[in-house]
């Protein structure tokens, strides 16, 4: 799922500069047939209020349009959607949007009426100023809402795009291999660096065979429980939550973190109940001893990033040329 469609909302002053200038223009641009006096200007004025109250109601309505509906999304988003923002306040500032909307629609109404009947030109642009001022101060009450939201789809365009595909999640410790794996299995060439805690995200590649693909999701190393993780962690355990119907646990036999504690995390990450592929990294540098005793241990474990690959493909067998389309 892709947010990039969400756009970046204005404050209050800019909206409503916006509003007047476009009001402006439309009276420029404007021709209008009467050769009446008293008609001609009250076209124009009708003309000005109608240009601001379509442009913000617009924009108020964008607002509300753009941001996802909670029940709309699959798990994974939903969870991480509560857990990264306050979703109550967001909730409200949408309902700011629509209170705007219809309270700026209700005030042209009435305004518009009053122009049509009136005959007096001066008047007329009395009218016109007082629609003014009311849609100002409906547009300034819900500022602090166009800030809520705004901060809100910047962190929203900050999520992963996870597919809803068949997905496989790399997990372990950080710097212990996750990212070179993933670029073997894959092909991506994601940024690697030589120090912990590189991963600031999560890095998603593809393994593709003919007409199928499986998504591959590189999670930064998760260290704490869920409500002591940070944003990056938690949307890494949402994504084995969520989006992973199968985890490779990847262990670094060199012991940048002791083996005991590496142990401890896959415990940790087997209580998601999913399938587990165990990977032992660095066999080309790490103490022989150590690469065997791993292997004993967690019989089945696999050294080779080719074999790994074989063992997900055949964890995903081949779906059908229609159902590969639909996805």
């Amino acid at each position: 799922m892709s947010f990039a469609k969400i756009r970046p909302i204005e404050n209050a002053k800019t909206m409503i500069d916006i509003a007047f200038r476009k009001g402006a223009q439309r009276v420029a641009n404007a021709k209008t047939p009467s050769k009446d006096y008293t008609k001609k200007i009250r076209e124009l004025e009708r003309i000005r209020m109608q240009a601001m109250a379509n442009d913000l109601m617009a924009r108020f309505e964008a607002v509300m349009r753009d941001f996802p509906q909670l029940d709309e999304l699959t798990p994974f988003y939903k969870d991480l959607v509560m857990c990264t923002l306050e979703y109550d306040s967001v909730k409200q500032s949408l309902g700011g949007m629509r209170w705007a909307k219809e309270s700026i629609e209700r005030f042209h109404r009435e305004y518009s009426f009053k122009v049509t009947r009136c005959e007096e030109p001066k008047k007329m642009q009395e009218y016109r100023q007082q629609f003014y001022g009311r849609v100002a101060s409906i547009v300034k009450q819900v500022n602090r809402n166009l800030l809520v939201l705004e901060e809100a789809r910047k962190i929203i365009m900050e999520f992963p795009v996870i597919k809803n595909i068949d997905t496989v999640a790399i997990v372990g410790f950080p710097n212990v291999g996750k990212t070179t794996l993933l670029s073997k299995l894959t092909g991506s060439t994601p940024e690697i660096a030589g120090y912990a805690f590189t991963t600031k995200g999560l890095n998603i590649g593809n393994i593709v065979v003919g007409k199928r693909k499986i998504q591959v999701i590189d999670t930064p190393g998760t260290l704490a429980r869920f409500n002591r993780m940070n944003n990056i962690e938690r949307q890494a355990y949402l994504a084995m939550k969520h989006g992973a119907q199968l985890m490779v646990y990847v262990f670094d036999p060199t012991e940048e973190y002791p083996l005991a504690k590496q142990e401890e995390l896959l415990i940790m990450v087997k209580e998601i109940e999913k399938p587990i592929l165990t990977f032992i990294s660095k066999t080309d540098i790490a103490d022989a001893e150590k690469v065997s005793g791993l292997v004993k241990k967690h019989k089945g474990a696999i050294i080779d990033a080719a074999e790994l690959k074989k063992k997900i493909l055949a964890h995903f067998p081949p779906k059908s040329d229609k159902k590969a389309e639909e996805e």
